[in-house]
């Protein structure tokens, strides 16, 4: 009793999702560090046609992906109670699913490989089955240390992963496996994560083959299934019909762009996601509102991401130069596109937590349906026009995507497009700002080499932004200040 009404009290759920939020995001933060510092080393040893023959494998494992479980043991978040009994028969369902899975990849690579016209994709694909096998190690504990916001653990098990994982990509490149360094460093980072994360959450159990009862959570997770299918296609239909047109060379260009521009809403965004959707859920039942919590966490999500992509496409020339390579020069002007359509797509993925949580996952797959129509109609019209007409195609579909998003998830959630607006106000109007001052400066510079160059404007840039939200949004400064010194005192 004293640990349900600990839970039902507000202030103690505030606290633990400040300590989750430090946790989740901080180690992820640090866990993206060495990723970052691992993969521009990697990048500038390889060359992009290695990156364009693992984008065109990642189409297939991130097809098959769709179906390896997650979205079942995300229903053990949700769900208001668990017993062992359901907990025995997600672990076996993801068992079942994800060999089956890793046996349709090991089979399917000969015709995958015959669609981009690229023999060694049957090796490459073959070997990353492999990861299959991690999935039922990862997705259980991931789902009972989210519903207990349990965030520290996991994050020490990310961190192990992340360092192995690095150490193996720098290991192999530096040896000469060219490709081969993309292939077997994501493996053994999941299979070190899975190994600490089970360890961390105690979740080793006699799997059950027996999933009588089980209908609501097969319902659930299947709900979610259907709707990362349709993101399937939104996100990965550019490859898919580029794949056949271009040379590995151009994917390449244009996935590491894209890389570059996705660091923060594919990295640190989804693990916030995360919390939400476990604090979400534990609000909705408490009765509690959800409206307020999603627009304050719009305000604080954009406010510190907001800059990044205003800098980054004020920047892209010299970033581009002085950390990838002259070999990289031609994704300059696809990075600078791409950085403009990142705040509507940060946006757009902020709400599918809020909706799931709220027992509506069928919303999230009708905006994913829409993402669909609207992301692959646009590649494949954008594909005629080179690499460019790709980037393009997000800078136009992604805010429509995102205006479809809001009409459908905004009364679910109960926030009203003024609570909105003045949510992202304050983070947009001092982007601006700053980047028309970040503009002058360079435009002042005399020629410099691109390093000092990047260091002058980014270092003009965070100052800028700084100095204007504290003169004009002092008491955003102040709350996030205070959410990241109540770290300690919460995290103890």
């Amino acid at each position: 009793m004293a640990e349900l009404s600990e839970e039902a009290n507000p202030a103690s759920l505030r606290d633990r999702v400040r300590s989750a939020v430090f946790w989740r995001s901080g180690s992820q933060i640090v866990a993206q560090m060495i990723t970052w510092a691992t993969t521009f080393l990697v990048i500038r040893l390889l060359n992009p046609e290695d990156y364009g023959l693992v984008a065109m494998a990642a189409i297939v494992v991130a097809f098959l992906s769709l179906l390896e479980g997650f979205g079942f043991a995300s229903s053990l978040i949700q769900r208001e109670s668990i017993g062992k009994k359901q907990i025995r028969q997600v672990f076996g369902l993801l068992i079942l699913i994800n060999l089956a899975l890793a046996a349709a990849q090991y089979l399917v690579a000969p015709f995958a490989a015959a669609y981009f016209h690229q023999p060694l994709l049957v090796d490459i694909l073959r070997t990353q089955a492999l990861l299959f096998f991690t999935t039922p190690f990862l997705a259980l504990p991931f789902a009972l240390l989210s519903r207990a916001l349990e965030y520290r653990k996991m994050a020490i098990a990310n961190l192990v992963g992340s360092i192995a994982g690095a150490a193996t990509a720098l290991s192999m490149a530096f040896m000469g496996y060219g490709v081969w360094t993309l292939v077997y460093a994501p493996i053994v980072m999941f299979a070190v994560r899975a190994a600490a994360m089970t360890i961390a959450a105690g979740s080793l159990v006699w799997p059950s083959f027996s999933f009588h009862g089980a209908s609501a959570m097969i319902g659930y997770g299947g709900a979610l299934t259907v709707t990362q299918f349709f993101w399937f296609l939104q996100s990965q239909s550019d490859v898919f019909i580029a794949g056949r047109v271009y040379d590995a060379r151009d994917i390449g260009l244009y996935t590491t762009a894209l890389f570059l521009t996705q660091i923060l809403v594919s990295k640190f965004v989804p693990p916030l996601n995360d919390v939400a959707f476990s604090a979400y859920s534990r609000m909705h039942r408490d009765a509690q509102p959800i409206g307020p919590a999603f627009a304050n966490s719009v305000r604080l999500i954009l406010t510190a991401v907001l800059p990044f992509y205003f800098g980054l496409a004020i920047t892209a020339e010299p970033l581009v130069e002085s950390i990838l390579g002259e070999q990289w020069l031609d994704t300059v002007p696809l990075v600078s596109l791409l950085a403009f359509a990142m705040p509507f797509m940060t946006l757009q993925i902020l709400f599918g937590p809020a909706t799931n949580a709220m027992g509506r996952p069928g919303i999230a797959l009708r905006v994913n349906i829409a993402g669909a129509a609207i992301m692959a109609t646009g590649f494949y019209i954008g594909v005629n026009y080179g690499v460019t007409g790709l980037a393009r195609t997000w800078l136009v579909g992604m805010p429509l995507l995102t205006a479809v998003t809001m009409a459908l998830s905004m009364p679910v959630i109960g926030v009203s497009l003024r609570e909105l607006a003045r949510a992202i106000a304050p983070g947009l109007a001092a982007s601006l700002a700053m980047a028309i001052i970040v503009t002058a400066v360079d435009w002042l510079l005399p020629p410099l080499a691109p390093f000092a160059r990047l260091a002058v404007l980014a270092t003009t840039g965070v100052a800028a932004y700084a100095a204007l939200l504290l003169f004009f949004a002092r008491n955003l400064v102040d709350e996030m200040w205070a959410l990241i010194i109540k770290r300690r005192a919460i995290a103890a």
